[in-house]
């Protein structure tokens, strides 16, 4: 069986991880052969592959970002479709897709099923926000970069005795800000599940100020403030229709250096915390769902994706990933409320 693997939409620590547990697994175990779709559905959509051999994956664990490339096409667009997409693989002698990605990958994958086309996914963004899986590889290492980021900001905001705020990715879920909030010690984690005025947030940052603390606040990117209806988007739409979010933090800094009289600085973490090389924990998860993959398709579970439930690796469908976001708990806020002011 000659087997397609592609990566679709933002880049996340882990994806080099999952193409090696697919590959090795493939071959050593099943005697497969493998190709890579370049830049996502783009490569599939236009038959451009690159042929994946063992030596190609040697390694590469480690490795941020994506050998193959990605991009956030649409494969339905710009002379896609299910037809072309078949002809394709027809022609390359490519039995199957492996596809690897977030929400809008995986449903694009669903559709291209429900027309006759044998894929299976596996879930991939450092958001955390899909429904069916308990973590996603890439969150830990976001996580992780997002509290050293914000750590640094710490020490500079105590010199100057600044408020210091700090915007972190997640979409329309604040499952980064939450752990790196908490794991940073902050005085303030605002995230889209829970709605905060602007007079709460600047007692919590006057509260600290007044205890000798150089204030400290995580935000969100996706944060909607009390009388607000909607996140801050200034980049527009993505390809898929979504508003790009980003920006609240330098929305907030000016509005709270108003109310408090505290020199206020934002900074906007961005990209950084999908760069670099993945944590120990990321790698062993996206190889183990690497290696899931091969035996969804193997067992011709096409439809399906490859999922962590508690610690065991499970084959759920794709509607199980579309539709829900796992939003983070009251009760979870609650906890890290406690140390709020």
């Amino acid at each position: 069986m000659k087997i397609g693997i592609l990566t679709s939409g933002g880049d996340c620590p882990g994806l080099n991880a999952v193409i090696r547990g697919a590959v090795l697994k493939g071959i050593a175990v099943h005697g497969q052969q493998f190709v890579g779709f370049r830049d996502g559905w783009r490569g599939v959509v236009e038959g451009d592959i690159v042929e994946i051999p063992r030596t190609m994956v040697r390694g590469i664990a480690k490795q941020g970002g994506t050998i193959l490339g990605t991009s956030r096409t649409n494969p339905f667009e710009n002379g896609g479709g299910p037809e072309v997409i078949k002809e394709n693989m027809d022609r390359l002698g490519i039995d199957a897709i492996i596809a690897i990605g977030g929400e809008g990958t995986l449903a694009a994958a669903k559709r291209l099923t429900d027309a006759g086309l044998k894929i299976v996914g596996v879930p991939k963004t450092v958001d955390n926000d899909l429904d069916a899986t308990d973590y996603t590889f890439g969150f830990d290492t976001a996580v992780e970069i997002a509290t050293e980021a914000i750590d640094r900001l710490r020490t500079t905001g105590e010199s100057h005795h600044r408020c210091m705020i700090a915007e972190v990715m997640g979409r329309h879920v604040g499952w980064i800000a939450l752990h790196a909030g908490m794991a940073s010690g902050a005085h303030a984690i605002l995230i889209p599940e829970q709605k905060a005025s602007m007079d709460q947030i600047a007692e919590w940052v006057v509260s600290a100020r007044d205890r000798g603390r150089a204030p400290l606040v995580v935000v969100a990117e996706g944060f909607v403030p009390e009388g607000q209806e909607s996140p801050h988007s200034e980049r527009g739409l993505d390809t898929f229709g979504r508003p790009r979010l980003g920006g609240i933090a330098e929305m907030l800094a000016p509005e709270l250096e108003a109310r408090t009289g505290i020199e206020t600085r934002a900074t906007v973490l961005g990209h950084i915390q999908r760069g670099g090389v993945p944590t120990a924990f990321d790698r062993v998860l996206a190889t183990r769902l690497g290696m899931a993959a091969i035996d969804s398709v193997v067992d011709n579970r096409w439809g399906t994706m490859v999922s962590l439930h508690g610690t065991d690796i499970v084959h759920v469908g794709f509607d199980a990933a579309l539709g829900n976001l796992k939003s983070v708990p009251e009760s979870r806020y609650e906890e890290a409320a406690v140390l709020f002011g």
